[in-house]
């Protein structure tokens, strides 16, 4: 008898642990949201759609001048702009948009998200909208697409301005929420499990002053990763392997002759300053300035202080 009280305690236990965790897993679960959806809350007025291969890219063309065309980084959008585009909308034309695997544009059908494959979809985009010559700005993944397309398209690019850009080794350990997208099973829970806090803990990590992160940023962030399709495409954008690109494109980024400006955070935890100084070192013009209180996304963190260096640069003659 009392082996059975036991026997029967121990089911209790687990059934209590099961229903448990399932409870856990529900409130952490999302389902994908639509980019019809999300298109009510995050495209306005200046949103427009246009197809490349496939894909219809979010993009959104304001203001009057020369223009400029500006690329988010891994899970971002072209939301991380909003702050630099209310500024340089009063002197030029700004052009932002979502990459593929990212914001309302979604994943691209071939799954493809090497470097390589977003510098000629970046190609697409600028002759859909026939732009003859531009300047190019980029952040973290959108800096490593914008210096990869300056090199491949030295006409293309008046001046170049790389915010806290990849393509260099890190020498660092990588971010958590990388090494899960690599590491099997956690990335299959990560299709259907993505809880805030996860979003939250990353935001954190990329901004110096974490009472800057609002819970309206973290909400966008979020609802743009349960975007249909964003969540398998940042597994497969994770995969990609870039030990091999990272040797060749340093003959590459050598290669790039034109006026650049390197804008770095200093407190950069993702890609550090350590970076930003010999990228400053192997491009044959270009000037480094240090944000001493900014992490990985100056422009969306500190848009004030970054602005006034981009206007002065740009503001230069070449």
């Amino acid at each position: 008898m009392k082996r059975f009280k036991k026997i029967k305690s121990k089911q209790w236990f687990f059934l209590g642990i099961g229903i448990f965790l399932a409870v856990v897993i529900y409130n952490a679960s999302y389902v994908d949201i639509t980019a019809e959806e999300l298109k009510k809350t995050y495209a306005n007025a200046h949103s427009q759609f246009i197809d490349i291969e496939g894909m219809q890219v979010h993009y959104r063309d304001e203001g009057k001048g020369f223009p400029i065309v500006l690329i988010h980084g891994t899970g971002a959008s072209l939301h991380t702009w909003d702050d630099w585009t209310t500024q340089l909308t009063k002197s030029f034309r700004v052009i932002r948009l979502d990459l593929p695997a990212f914001g309302l544009t979604g994943p691209n059908g071939n799954a493809d998200y090497s470097i390589d494959s977003y510098t000629k979809f970046l190609q697409q985009f600028v002759s859909k909208l026939k732009l003859d010559t531009f300047h190019l700005a980029g952040n973290s993944l959108g800096g490593n697409i914008a210096w990869n397309y300056a090199a491949e398209y030295p006409e293309k690019v008046l001046k170049l301005i790389l915010i806290d850009a990849s393509g260099l080794p890190t020498f660092t350990p990588q971010p958590p929420i990388f090494k899960m997208a690599k590491t099997p099973i956690l990335n299959s829970l990560f299709l259907y499990i993505t809880p805030k806090f996860i979003i939250r803990k990353n935001i954190e990590q990329v901004y110096a002053d974490k009472l800057k992160v609002t819970d309206a940023l973290v909400t966008r962030y979020h609802k743009m990763s349960l975007r249909t399709g964003n969540r398998k495409a940042f597994i497969d954008r994770a995969k990609t392997d870039f030990n091999l690109a990272e040797k060749v494109n340093l003959v590459k980024l050598k290669s790039v002759k034109t006026t650049t400006l390197l804008i770095w955070g200093a407190k950069d935890t993702w890609i550090p300053l350590g970076n930003g100084k010999r990228m400053d070192s192997m491009l044959p013009n270009s000037k480094l300035v240090i944000l001493e209180n900014s992490g990985h996304v100056p422009m969306e963190e500190n848009p004030k202080e970054s602005l006034e260096f981009l206007k002065s640069f740009l503001n230069e003659s070449s």
